[in-house]
């Protein structure tokens, strides 16, 4: 029986989303277990970390494989942070780019198999979505003072007009770290849930009916690949935009 129990959790899709504690830590009522999420996040810090330091470390004229994917990296999110924020936007690269990296590390961590996928869990996206939002939010104030508020005043508009454009703008202000969450999550939880799915079908149907759906996962992986990097740059192009509309008021 608990054989069984084990080869249904396993071939559950929505098991492989499960939060399993490696090390529990208690303070009180607090929960701060190390768990596999934990390690995941810890993992993507490391890879990015020796991707930006290390592959740079002893750089040469002609780059070798790892410097230029790191080099690639960093004028990728450069040239985004400056097309859409400008020149001022560029004190804020070093914030967009670690964004960016450690969500596309996650993301592409997540394909390995037996892994776990830190992105598809909507308590991380909307903790990383809610740092994006605080902090425009401050750098708006401090940016523009009171007059930040004119983002809620879409100007030419007649003023019985206003009082619900101004609930309208409030409620699609207050909405950005939600959909740049839930975009996150869904796309990932969504993409790994079809790719176990479709596992199940090839070891249901076997050798005999199996390839159909092997083939499926096989263009599905690599969907996934693109969806990761896809991901990652929508987040970060995002912040970009929320961050151009702290510095240069449009209203």
């Amino acid at each position: 029986m608990a054989a069984q129990a084990e080869a249904g959790a396993k071939a559950d899709p929505m098991h492989q989303f499960e939060i399993v504690r490696l090390i529990e830590m208690k303070f009180g009522t607090l929960d701060v277990s190390f768990t596999n999420s934990s390690l995941w996040m810890v993992i993507a810090v490391l890879a990015v970390s020796a991707l930006t330091i290390l592959s740079m470390s002893g750089r040469a004229m002609v780059p070798g494989r790892m410097q230029s994917i790191a080099e690639m990296s960093y004028e990728f999110v450069a040239g985004m942070v400056r097309d859409v924020t400008g020149p001022e936007g560029m004190r804020y690269f070093p914030f967009v780019f670690t964004l960016f990296m450690f969500i596309l590390a996650c993301n592409l961590l997540g394909m390995i198999p037996y892994s776990f996928t830190v992105t598809s869990h909507i308590i991380v996206t909307f903790a990383l979505a809610a740092v994006v939002f605080v902090g425009v939010t401050v750098l708006g104030f401090v940016k523009n003072g009171a007059g930040y508020l004119r983002m809620f005043v879409p100007g030419g508009l007649p003023v019985w007009l206003l009082p619900l454009m101004v609930v309208i703008e409030l409620i699609s202000y207050l909405s950005r770290p939600v959909t740049l969450a839930l975009r996150l999550f869904a796309n990932m939880m969504a993409g790994h849930t079809m790719l176990k799915v479709m596992a199940g079908f090839v070891i249901a149907l076997g050798w005999v009916g199996g390839w159909a759906p092997m083939a499926a996962m096989v263009g599905i992986t690599a969907l996934e690949f693109l969806i990761a990097f896809l991901q990652a740059y929508v987040f970060a192009i995002l912040t970009c935009i929320y961050l151009n509309d702290a510095l240069h008021m449009h209203h």
